[in-house]
């Protein structure tokens, strides 16, 4: 599976949860955080699936990826360890967490596998 393939939709869940966070409780946090990080990386996936289009790979997306999703695992395990709320910083930490495995396996194994079109 390519990385964009679950970046794109990544990024789309956490501008929703930061808009949501916002009109429902009125937090410039989570406005701020969600979409700020989310469109981040969806701007990552859509580089990397410009690179896959062009029969590459873009480790910078890859790269910014990991970082994000890092950050975020970070930030939400802490305060969800703070707060025990699972809703919104457990679920964001444990999907964050799940993602940045994922973006590391695929550094570890070259990126996307991008595999010779038959003629």
């Amino acid at each position: 599976m390519h990385d964009f393939c679950f970046t794109i939709p990544y990024g789309l869940i956490l501008v929703g949860g930061g808009i949501f966070g916002y009109l429902r409780k009125g937090s410039i946090a989570s406005l701020a955080g969600g979409v700020g990080t989310g469109l981040v990386l969806i701007l990552a996936g859509y580089l990397s699936l410009g690179a896959f289009k062009k029969k590459k790979n873009s480790y910078l997306a890859l790269i910014l990826e990991t970082v994000c999703s890092g950050v975020l695992t970070w930030v939400m395990g802490q305060r969800y360890l703070q707060t025990s709320k699972i809703m919104p910083a457990g679920i964001v930490a444990g999907i964050s967490s799940l993602m940045t495995l994922f973006y590391l396996y695929k550094l570890a194994t070259g990126g996307n596998h991008i595999s010779p079109k038959a003629e």
